[in-house]
């Protein structure tokens, strides 16, 4: 539970970095600016949609593989001759 709570926190902050240095971007004047601002938003936007999917599909085949082992217990416990193999 720790170790989710640290990576939490590492993810606001680099959410926030990404929404400071689109601000900055924003504000700047230069030939590179309009690309480095392109690129921030697109990296704002896109980077919490993809670890937003990453922790749905974790948890989707976490609770699979858990369903999987009940199963096996389940299916050893009617029939304790048969190996994990036969299943």
């Amino acid at each position: 539970m720790k170790l989710k709570r640290i990576f939490a926190m590492i993810g606001v902050i680099l959410l926030a970095l990404m929404y400071l240095s689109t601000l900055i971007f924003s504000l700047m004047k230069g030939e590179m600016a309009v690309s480095l601002f392109k690129a921030s938003v697109y990296c704002t936007l896109i980077i919490p949609i993809f670890l937003y999917m990453y922790g749905m599909f974790y948890r989707y085949f976490q609770n699979k593989g858990e369903e999987m082992r009940e199963e096996m217990k389940q299916a050893q416990a009617r029939d304790p001759e048969k190996s994990e193999e036969d299943l």
